[in-house]
């Protein structure tokens, strides 16, 4: 069988894909163009895409009858691929839950501890050599410690990120989700968006992306967000209408805003490049070794099922 994976990885992964499979692993970090996807799909048993690895229900209709019968996709998001199209022609799909936790919870935290304590800004001041010394009142940002944080979305990433909060910065946690959890620490369940976005101080996002998140974070829930509030986003780009959250920022209807991800990403408006009171980071989430390895041994670990008839770890 043979097995195309569609960006490098780490030298680790490599070398196990190479040991284990007759694979062809491409050169280039850009995503698949819609050549690339109709290849991959006639000349390879097994795919491993990535994030931007477009296969729409467009790619799967245009090769009806392909030879790849699994995407083994690298990453836990898959909202790039049209899982449902994908089945109609006897493509199986497959993530990597679980990698990717700890690391995108950490980059929430750095989002947030960033954007309160205006630490990009005061990074560019030194760097800019107009920093002119400390004062009582230079740069004053936002306490973190005790305050009210909501995360939208409370599955394994969002209570990662609960807990960080609560256990490490004592804050209040309350969340909305599509049910209550069970989770062990305190933590309010509120389901309702709008109510949500009104009682904390951070709104923090970490819900899958794809047509039922997309714009969940709209102008009506950024009206409904206190004037001090800050946004952070470490989900999917389009789960936030970035036109609205550009309006708020700019009107100062909110505060701020720590970003790992963007609706069109990689474009990232010059509007938010320009506001101070924004974090931007390029999508961070897992770029760990250790976790960008884990995540390759685990989509790995589906091709290997694959290949021998054995059921798939992590089907989606």
């Amino acid at each position: 069988m043979r097995l195309l994976i569609a960006r490098p990885m780490t030298a680790a992964v490599e070398a196990r894909a190479c040991a284990e499979f007759d694979v062809e692993i491409r050169g280039s970090t850009t995503p698949l163009t819609s050549d690339d996807m109709f290849r991959a799909l006639t000349e390879f048993d097994v795919v491993v895409p990535t994030l931007g690895d477009q296969f729409s229900a467009q790619i799967f209709a245009a090769v009806p009858t392909p030879r790849c019968k699994l995407l083994a996709n690298f990453g836990v998001g898959y909202n790039h691929i049209d899982v449902a199209a994908a089945r109609n022609v006897g493509v199986a799909v497959t993530n990597t839950p679980g990698a990717v936790t700890d690391a995108t919870a950490d980059i929430a935290m750095t989002l947030l501890l960033s954007t309160t304590r205006r630490a990009g800004e005061g990074e560019r001041l030194v760097r800019s050599g107009h920093w002119q010394g400390w004062h009582p009142t230079q740069m004053l940002g936002q306490h973190v410690t005790g305050k009210r944080v909501g995360i939208v979305g409370m599955g394994r990433i969002g209570q990662a990120i609960a807990r960080r909060c609560h256990f490490g910065f004592g804050m209040q946690v309350a969340y909305q989700s599509r049910s209550p959890k069970n989770v062990d620490f305190p933590a309010d369940f509120i389901p309702d968006l709008k109510a949500l976005a009104a009682q904390v101080d951070f709104l923090v996002l970490a819900v899958p992306g794809g047509a039922e998140t997309r714009h969940l974070i709209n102008a009506s829930v950024l009206e409904a967000m206190n004037p001090s509030g800050l946004l952070i986003n470490i989900a999917r780009g389009e789960v936030v209408d970035e036109a609205a959250l550009i309006a708020a920022l700019q009107s100062g209807q909110i505060a701020g805003a720590g970003l790992d991800v963007y609706e069109f990403e990689p474009a990232v408006p010059q509007a938010l490049c320009d506001m101070e009171n924004v974090t931007l980071l390029p999508h961070l989430g897992t770029a760990t070794e250790e976790v960008r390895t884990d995540m390759g041994h685990m989509a790995l670990d589906n091709v290997a099922a694959f290949v021998v008839g054995r059921p798939l770890p992590n089907p989606v």
